[in-house]
């Protein structure tokens, strides 16, 4: 029940969170999230704008004795990643996330928690409202579509912000300063295909790729994780001289590592024993081999009504090589940051079905020009079997700035608090501070926030003793902004 969630110490936090998780606020389809800002910020009396894409900007004034201070942005983004388990029934349109708690994390009940990033925006929210936290001048920037496009930050014009510092709270380990991300951009491969009737002596095998972790396919990407999409190829590929491809239907949302996969192919009837043997050595090998990061997997195959119709042989075959040579996961390390990934690619959906084919991939670096060889690698993979490949939604990423102010304040706010030294680094995922600074290039920034796991996945949960420790180190560092 999302009774208990309200009883969570800060409780100025988790009913906040409790309250943003009540709204729909899918990625792209804002329009109640934004209407609910906006009545909050009015409704305490601080200004409050909503500019043409549809971020909102609520003002506060310093509180007494802070008005020496510089004056701040507090900014997260107002969308949630919908993903949820296959037997979960659930309309992110229509429907308030269902939390519960399970020891010292806060989760939700077959879907996404929307903990990346509510937990943020519902911090914001208790400073704006509370009349006894000491902090200087806020702006709180609240941007829309940060999951799929970064539209909201793209969109924000250069002369609305007037804060000299701004804190993205978007951050997923609580031990951790950010000081630069990730850029990415959308590759999208497409094309029509012709179609072959199914000869009356074939039958077909559904298969099923499914039991996956998921997560984030920029901050997890390192981890080994299963890719559904390439796992299923690798299955065809094993038969690919006896099968012929009816449908794929594979992975969703870019940002997300892709958990389930399902494929309907079509073959001789007299070529069965040789894929079911085929299909049974290759399954025992990828179980093999993901056992420890995987252990839920499961693979399934059997029989079912056979299709009229199927791609025709020579095209399916090269799909297939086309798949299995698009790169996944991390392509290099960072030679100036240890352990930081510096170039990835997700392959996160892949669709074959009635005559068309979409292949949608995500692909960040850190370094631009990096960025753009691996994207022109995928472009070129899918070009060689015909598709047209569109590049969108590029963004830049964040340069880090290890002599700013902010950063040496929370630093030593950080081991005074902790008794330790934080991790400064720079992540590999999108913030939205990458595409700020181009409008904003003399404003300070800094990104943290609390321990959240399995971000865009339906196993996302919220560390409650992390939020407890982060909501402390927020309230330090309001009191501990610099002088003008």
């Amino acid at each position: 029940m999302n009774s208990e969630i309200r009883n969570l110490e800060p409780k100025v936090l988790w009913n906040k969170f409790a309250d943003l998780n009540a709204v729909p606020r899918p990625s792209k389809k804002e329009d109640k999230v934004i209407a609910f800002m906006k009545n909050f910020g009015k409704n305490l009396g601080l200004e409050t704008i909503v500019d043409e894409v549809g971020n909102v900007i609520i003002r506060k004034p310093a509180s007494n004795g802070m008005e020496d201070r510089k004056m701040i942005v507090m900014q997260s983004h107002l969308d949630m990643v919908h993903q949820k388990n296959a037997e979960t029934s659930f309309d992110f349109d229509t429907q308030g996330i269902d939390m519960y708690v399970e020891g010292d994390w806060v989760k939700a009940k077959g879907t996404t928690l929307g903990a990346d990033n509510g937990l943020g925006v519902a911090t914001i929210m208790a400073i704006l409202e509370s009349n006894s936290i000491a902090h200087p001048a806020i702006e709180a920037l609240f941007t829309i579509d940060e999951e799929t496009g970064m539209t909201g930050a793209m969109g924000l014009k250069g002369d609305v912000l007037k804060g000299e510092i701004l804190l993205n709270l978007d951050t997923e380990e609580d031990d951790e300063i950010g000081v630069g991300c990730a850029g990415g951009i959308d590759v999208t491969a497409t094309r029509t295909y012709a179609e072959d009737p199914v000869p009356e002596d074939f039958m077909a095998f559904k298969i099923e790729v499914k039991g996956l972790n998921g997560g984030h396919s920029g901050m997890q990407i390192h981890e080994g994780l299963g890719n559904a999409n390439k796992i299923m190829n690798r299955l065809l590929y094993s038969v690919i001289s006896v099968i012929q491809i009816s449908e794929i239907d594979g992975g969703g949302l870019r940002n997300a590592i892709p958990r389930e996969s399902v494929a309907t192919v079509v073959f001789h009837k007299n070529n069965t024993e040789l894929i079911q043997s085929s299909f049974q050595e290759e399954i025992k090998s990828i179980k093999k081999e993901l056992k420890t990061t995987e252990p839920n997997l499961e693979i399934e195959f059997g029989s079912t009504n056979t299709p009229s119709k199927m791609v025709v042989r020579d095209f399916g075959r090269n799909l297939i090589k086309a798949i299995y040579a698009a790169h996944n996961g991390v392509y290099s390390m960072s030679a100036d940051i240890p352990d930081l990934v510096e170039t990835s690619n997700n392959v996160a959906r892949v669709l074959v079905k009635d005559g068309e084919i979409k292949i949608l991939c995500l692909t960040r670096s850190s370094v631009e020009s990096s960025k753009m060889d691996l994207a022109n690698k995928i472009r070129a993979t899918f070009e060689l079997i015909g598709c047209e490949v569109e590049f969108s939604g590029s963004y830049p990423g964040w340069t880090p700035n290890m002599e700013s102010s902010i950063l040496k304040v929370m630093r030593e706010l950080y081991v005074k608090l902790n008794n330790e030294e934080p991790h400064v680094a720079a992540c590999h995922a999108g913030l939205e501070c990458g595409i700020l600074g181009t409008n904003y290039p003399d404003m300070e920034m800094i990104s943290f926030g609390p321990n959240i796991k399995g971000a865009h996945s339906p196993d996302e949960r919220a560390q409650i003793s992390s939020v407890q420790k982060y909501w402390k180190f927020v309230l330090e560092i309001l009191k501990s902004i610099p002088k003008k």
